[in-house]
């Protein structure tokens, strides 16, 4: 299974979101830190979900994460997150 779609699948399951759009970007950053051929290795994430809604910034980065687990977590070099309710 593709990183991007290990992503969506544990987002939708978390968090039920109205709206999910995940994004690999690694082609963009090519000869950049962390890299490798083949990508999956930098996401952008946009997410809008009620239940992050009520919760500061922080918060909700740290709801992501811990949806996405440390082990995937850890095979991602950049994850960007936009994030609201």
């Amino acid at each position: 299974m593709l990183i991007r779609d290990e992503i969506e699948q544990k987002l939708q399951i978390a968090f039920a979101p109205r709206e999910l759009a995940v994004e690999d970007d690694s082609e963009s950053h090519r000869g950049h830190s962390g890299w490798q051929d083949g990508g999956q290795t930098h996401f952008n994430v946009r997410i809008r979900a009620a239940e992050l809604g009520g919760m500061g910034r922080l918060a909700r980065h740290r709801a992501v994460h811990s949806a996405l687990g440390a082990e995937l977590v850890g095979r991602i070099h950049a994850l960007a997150l936009d994030i609201d309710g």
